[in-house]
């Protein structure tokens, strides 16, 4: 799924085709309701930290189809939110060792796709030079201040989303914001 546009900010193109077109049990309609409240959420802090919106965007829906499938037991989870991220991230992180293992072995399936872009996270993260300082974080990093700082996430719910401890959290967070702090100081130089 390629697109020229920005992605959008106030409602994401997700597609939920694989979802029921009518909610009936009162199971379906707090999954409804979670995904109108945490979709956009995941979306934008996805496509922060993997810098590529279409990526982002296919990770969110397969996420969301994911939390669909066993809603019964993510409901119960004190952050669904951050469940459906880690399954996101790590579908996509699938999704890029896949992508590196064909384009090793020379099978051009995706010839002229963008795999990571700076610009396609410009809507989200607005300033250009704090956008590319971000952009060269690694993805532990990146995800960390993505979920800390544009979600609000707190160093728990951070953890528990990508299944590491708080202590990694506070660690990958400082060593994030201090490389952040010189690229955007050698930017300004």
């Amino acid at each position: 799924m390629t697109s020229s546009e920005p992605f959008p900010l106030s409602e994401p193109a997700l597609v939920g085709s694989r979802l029921p077109s009518r909610l009936r049990s009162r199971n379906d309609v707090e999954f409804r309701k979670f995904y109108d409240e945490a979709a956009d959420g995941v979306f934008r802090a996805l496509a922060l930290a993997l810098n590529d919106a279409d990526l982002a965007q296919e990770a969110t829906n397969e996420a969301m189809i994911r939390v669909f499938q066993k809603w019964r037991r993510v409901r119960q989870y004190d952050s669904p939110a951050g469940w459906a991220y880690r399954v996101g991230l790590n579908w996509a992180r699938g999704q890029l060792r896949k992508t590196k293992r064909e384009l090793l072995t020379d099978q051009p399936r995706l010839a002229g796709t963008k795999l990571s872009t700076v610009e396609s996270i410009g809507e989200i993260a607005p300033q250009t030079d704090l956008r590319r300082a971000l952009a060269e974080l690694g993805l532990d990093a990146r995800s960390v201040v993505v979920l800390r700082y544009l979600l609000g996430w707190s160093t728990a719910e951070t953890a528990a989303a990508l299944g590491v401890a708080e202590g990694t959290v506070k660690s990958r967070l400082s060593r994030a914001l201090a490389d952040l702090e010189t690229a955007l100081k050698d930017r300004h130089e």
